[in-house]
């Protein structure tokens, strides 16, 4: 899976956290919570939808790895690598 084929499917993913959202202008390094207006629920929604697209689990130790769009698609760019994706 290639970085922007990660970023697409994290956008998807917020879309369906954040359906208001504009996600096109969204800065890929801004805190995703605070962009996007969501709390930590909504937060825990997206990365629990990222586990189960992405068919690994994120351990709570690395949530803060996945607060912004740019530190989410190199977390999980390093994972896939490691699994062998």
């Amino acid at each position: 899976m290639t970085k922007q084929q990660i970023r697409a499917a994290l956008v998807e993913e917020l879309s369906n956290v954040a359906p208001e959202a504009d996600l096109a202008s969204l800065d890929p390094g801004a805190d995703l919570r605070e962009a996007l207006d969501i709390d930590s629920m909504d937060f825990l929604n997206f990365i629990t939808a990222v586990d189960r697209r992405l068919g690994f689990a994120v351990p709570e130790a690395d949530y803060q790895k996945l607060f912004t769009l740019d530190g989410a698609v190199e977390y999980i760019g390093t994972k896939l690598v490691k699994i062998g994706s």
